[in-house]
């Protein structure tokens, strides 16, 4: 019989379904930063281990100058389809693909590197940061220290107010939507420039709730309806160039569930709180806006000229 988590894992996180896998296989806004980050992180020789490893690509990609990889993947099918995928390519059999789950599973032996993508916009779904917060330390109490390095290192996380439509060939209906970063949506409007609330370093301590109230100044008449939730993850620091490889995620926008009406000027409030790798409505469910400062309703200066 299945227990909790397991149950949760058949939709969430590490039971992801296989063509989910595959979109991720061709979709090169993911794959050319992270083979980038693996290339500049793992060092010749170097052991890596991989916590949820899906086809196995990025293990593969840690295998052109690791030593050894370790892929852990939790479903059954995916371990059969990395071994598969691994058995094809050169470089494929120094990785070892186990059956296990990452909330459990230490290597036999300490490693430098830990790829690690169980990622999703706002944190939220799949279970990164409970699975990393769980390894560190384990891995503390089986090798001591050093940790090693994680990829991604660190995730910026951000939120926006829009003016979003909802209207599908004349039926309304206020949606979860997800838009690709470098695509221009006719029916979004920003109306105010996103604001930072949080960032997670994933080689210091984390919390698993995120707790939220800001402010934004409206930049333009309209109806605030949604906010949009912008997620960037640095995959791994570059300090001799005093850069990041990063992978920007699609925006994730929730609609509120009333409608705001805001000019230029106005002050919008907005709260929200929910766990990372928590599902979306516990986040819909917290989400509240409201205007502050009428910009409209304030006295106006009159200029003095002498």
């Amino acid at each position: 019989m299945l227990n909790e988590r397991e149950i949760e894992s058949c939709y969430l996180g590490q039971f992801i379904p296989l063509h989910y896998h595959h979109n991720m296989l061709m979709d090169q806004n993911r794959m050319h930063p992270f083979k980038s980050a693996i290339a500049y992180a793992v060092k010749p020789g170097a052991k890596v281990l991989e916590l949820g490893g899906g086809t196995g690509v990025l293990s593969w990609f840690a295998a052109s100058q690791a030593s050894k990889v370790y892929c852990v993947e939790f479903n059954p099918d995916m371990v059969k389809e990395a071994r598969k995928f691994l058995a094809l390519n050169p470089n494929g059999d120094k990785v070892e693909v186990i059956h296990a789950d990452a909330f459990e599973y230490l290597p036999p032996e300490p490693v430098d590197v830990v790829i690690c993508e169980m990622l999703h916009v706002g944190m939220l779904r799949e279970k990164q940061v409970e699975v990393i917060e769980s390894f560190k330390r384990r891995y503390l109490e089986r090798f001591g220290g050093p940790l090693p390095i994680f990829l991604p290192e660190a995730v910026i996380m951000a939120v926006q107010p829009l003016q979003q439509e909802y209207d599908f060939e004349g039926f309304y209906a206020p949606i979860v939507q997800f838009q690709e970063t470098t695509v221009i949506y006719p029916g979004t409007v920003e109306m105010a420039p996103p604001a930072v609330y949080s960032i997670i370093d994933f080689n210091q301590p984390n919390e698993l709730v995120y707790s939220w109230q800001g402010k934004f100044v409206v930049e333009r008449n309209g109806e605030i309806n949604a906010m949009r939730f912008v997620t960037k993850n640095i995959l791994q620091v570059v300090q001799e160039r005093s850069s990041t490889i990063d992978w920007l995620m699609g925006y994730m926008t929730l609609p509120l569930a009333t409608p705001i009406k805001a000019r230029e000027g106005d002050v919008l409030q907005v709260s929200f709180q929910y766990r990372a790798g928590g599902a979306i409505p516990s986040l819909q469910a917290s989400l509240q806006a409201e205007v502050l400062y009428e910009a409209a309703l304030q006295p106006q200066r009159v200029a003095a000229y002498a």
